[in-house]
């Protein structure tokens, strides 16, 4: 009976958590539950899960790249400073992002892949790196509609209406960043799971000797999802510019945690055990149903983050638990 119940609370814990969670914030507010409110709930999280999808590759390779936060803020002044700075075309605007998140990620994957530096190590001083760049290339300014240098004189340009709308419009009565959430998400999970590179790339985080004799090119797999992962944290900096109109230097700070906490929370979704791309879905929509719920009761916003911890904390319990238990 213990060994069921544990099972049970194992595959289907969260859910039930979020369900449990769901009803107390419904209960202590009749405006939680309400389609605009579930609907901004999606929208909040919207970036956070592209960055959380990018993690999860990293992840599913064995790895682990820190250098996602970063990554958000620097194309975020990027792609902010092309329409301020530079009134560059749109189609620049959105595919020069996507290609600096690429760079971003061939970096890692040389570092990883060819010199051999643990994927820690070298996430980490990769973060360093490209905050310094983002940082020396605005002066440490945020960037904005018609911004005054130091000199006095202005930036010639404003944001692109038809860019705003990308992180602010909306498609059938939905924000189309909760579109492209939803369509990233069910993209990923197809690929991974169903595609020949994506069983490829869980078997090189499964067992990397065993993939190699099996003839799978691993430090090809393990280079493509540092690629992807710098990928979809370019598109979280861009969707971020997006969303508020302008390029905040420290975009991307805040979200490194959340998103990796995402992650990790998904490890107990279903009983995975493992990273996840439904899994990092549901973790992201876990935080931001307490991030939502929490400030709706008044609750300090500093706070959150304790009950952000637990929550990590019992997630992580529950598997590990069931994954000692499992092996012994």
């Amino acid at each position: 009976m213990n060994n069921r119940l544990l099972q049970f609370s194992y595959k289907y814990g969260a859910l039930i958590f979020i369900g449990l969670v769901i009803l107390f914030f419904s209960l202590r507010n009749e405006y939680f539950f309400t389609y605009s409110n579930l609907v901004d709930i999606l929208r909040s999280i919207s970036i956070l899960t592209f960055v959380a999808i990018g993690v999860t590759i990293s992840l599913t390779v064995d790895g682990f790249d820190l250098s996602v936060g970063s990554t958000v803020s620097l194309t975020t002044v990027a792609t902010a400073t092309m329409m301020i700075w530079y009134e560059l075309p749109l189609a620049v605007v959105l595919i020069v992002p996507l290609l600096i998140g690429a760079v971003v990620g061939l970096l890692n994957a040389f570092l990883i892949v060819k010199v051999r530096i643990p994927d820690l190590l070298a996430t980490l001083a990769v973060m360093y790196i490209v905050s310094g760049i983002h940082k020396t290339y605005t002066k440490g300014y945020s960037i904005y509609n018609n911004m005054q240098f130091q000199d006095g004189t202005k930036a010639p340009g404003v944001m692109n209406p038809d860019f705003l709308w990308i992180g602010q419009g909306k498609l059938f009565g939905v924000p189309f960043p909760v579109i492209l959430m939803i369509l990233a998400v069910i993209g990923a999970h197809v690929f991974l799971k169903y595609t020949r590179f994506g069983r490829q790339t869980t078997m090189t985080g499964g067992n990397e000797e065993a993939a190699r004799l099996s003839g799978v090119r691993v430090r090809r797999v393990r280079a493509w999802a540092y690629v992807a992962s710098g990928v979809f944290a370019a598109i979280g900096g861009i969707l971020y510019t997006a969303r508020v109109g302008s390029g905040q230097i420290d975009a991307g700070a805040p979200m490194l945690m959340d998103a990796v906490a995402a992650v990790f929370v998904g490890y107990s979704v279903f009983g995975a055990g493992r990273p996840n791309i439904i899994g990092t879905f549901v973790g992201a929509v876990l935080t931001g149903i307490l991030i939502n719920g929490l400030t709706m009761l008044h609750v300090q916003y500093y706070t959150t983050d304790i009950i952000k911890g637990a929550v990590l904390v019992l997630a992580l319990t529950v598997t590990f638990v069931h994954l000692s238990r499992r092996k012994a």
